[in-house]
C-alpha cells in the first residue's frame, strides 16, 4: 500500500525519533491538518485547488476540517460550562408576564421557574438536583 502525502509528512516530522506512540502520531496529524486548513482559508483558493497543489486528498481535508471543528466546539462548550457564571436574559418586562420571578433555561431546553424571594440555599439544592455535576 502506497504512503499518502500525510503519511509521508508525519514520517518526516518523526524522522530521527525512536518509536512514536500512536497518540503522538494522532496529535501530529491533527496539527498538520489544522495548519493546512488555516493555510487553505488564507490562500483564497478553492479547497479542490488547494488540495491538488499540495497533493492532499480532498476527502481527508474535509474529514479533518469537520473533526477539528467538532473538537473545538466540544472543548469550548466544556470550558464555558465550567468557567463562567450563568448569563440571563429578560424575557418580558410586562406586569404579570412572569409571576415566577426568574426563569432559567437548563440543558436540553428544560426550564426552571424560581419564585421571588427564594433563598440561595434552596436554589442551590434544586439546581444540584436537576443538573448533573460538571454541567
Amino acid at each position: 500500500m502506497a504512503a499518502g502525502p500525510l503519511d509521508v509528512s508525519v514520517r518526516r516530522a518523526n524522522a530521527g525519533r525512536s518509536r512514536v506512540s500512536r497518540k503522538n502520531a494522532d496529535v501530529e496529524k491533527a496539527r498538520f491538518w489544522h495548519s493546512a486548513i488555516r493555510e487553505a482559508a488564507r490562500s483564497g483558493m478553492s479547497i479542490r485547488e488547494f488540495c491538488r497543489q499540495r497533493k492532499l486528498h480532498e476527502s481527508q481535508f474535509y474529514w479533518w476540517q469537520r473533526k477539528l471543528s467538532l473538537t473545538r466546539r466540544t472543548a469550548k462548550g466544556r470550558k464555558q460550562r465550567a468557567a463562567g457564571p450563568a448569563s440571563f436574559a429578560l424575557v418580558s418586562d410586562a406586569p404579570g408576564a412572569n409571576e415566577a420571578g426568574i426563569e432559567l433555561v437548563l440543558a436540553g431546553g428544560r426550564r426552571l421557574r424560581i419564585a421571588k424571594g427564594v433563598d440561595e440555599a434552596t436554589l442551590r439544592a434544586v439546581l444540584a438536583a436537576v443538573e448533573p455535576e460538571g454541567c
